[in-house]
């Protein structure tokens, strides 16, 4: 397929864990595929990677704290490709695991700017980028944690618990423009951010499986599959929905 007839995807933090998997499902679905990160060291393991699928990847280095930065990755993607149809705001981080009281105040100031104003400012600037060709799709990652309240993590709650807001929110505004904008919220999945929380002690393995009705951690594919879902042409009339992908905790 030629450049300008293949749809274009951004996916932020997709060199790892959920990022990297949704970038494959991309790649393989005919997309251009644009990944980011904050460490330009990533970009020949992400590449070697995808050559080895006899895929195609394209790699930005990106810090979703910094405005500036947002945007001018969105504009160049556009500026290349011709056009943006699906962001993938997936860049996210967990820090503290504690009971709130003795948690670290910077910690949720860091968790706000990663975790809210990073899909703020992609939202932002791909919203104004897809207004231009009358459509596209957003996808952003929230959590389980954005919509209960889970132990040792207030701080981690309240940062999803915007991605929700915020996905909720411009999906009315943009409804009658041709912007879907949805979210997904996983459960607890084989990522670096689950296993940092049970490094810390806050979590043992058997027992995070034990919250889910199946009782076993979801795969980074499961929440890839899910957001493909949701970004996808055929499901034109979904917008404003929070996609659970959790092994049943939310059936409970």
């Amino acid at each position: 397929m030629e450049a300008q007839s293949r749809k274009t995807v951004i996916i932020t933090g997709g060199t790892t864990g959920i990022g990297k998997a949704t970038a494959m499902k991309f790649a393989e679905n005919g997309y251009i595929v644009v990944v980011t990160s904050r460490d330009a060291r990533k970009e020949a393991e992400i590449r070697n990677e995808f050559q080895a699928e006899g895929l195609e990847v394209d790699f930005r280095v990106l810090d979703v704290r910094n405005e500036e930065q947002v945007k001018k990755v969105i504009q160049e993607t556009v500026a290349k490709y011709g056009k943006l149809d699906v962001m993938v705001n997936n860049s996210g981080v967990s820090l503290g695991n504690a009971v709130l009281a003795e948690t670290e105040s910077d910690d949720l100031r860091q968790m706000l700017d990663i975790n809210v104003m990073g899909v703020y400012y992609g939202m932002k600037y791909a919203i104004i980028e897809m207004l231009k060709t009358n459509g596209g799709s957003i996808v952003n990652l929230a959590s389980i944690a954005g919509l209960n309240g889970l132990y040792a993590t207030a701080q981690y709650c309240a940062s999803k618990h915007a991605v929700v807001g915020l996905t909720k929110g411009a999906a009315i505004d943009y409804a009658q423009r041709g912007i879907r904008v949805n979210a997904v919220a996983p459960g607890a999945i084989k990522t670096d951010i689950l296993q940092n929380a049970i490094d810390a002690g806050t979590y043992d393995v058997s027992g995070i499986e034990a919250i889910h009705p199946m009782n076993r951690l979801g795969k980074a594919e499961d929440i890839a599959n899910g957001i493909f879902f949701l970004a996808s042409d055929e499901n034109e009339f979904l917008t404003g929905t929070v996609l659970t992908i959790d092994g049943g905790y939310n059936a409970r």
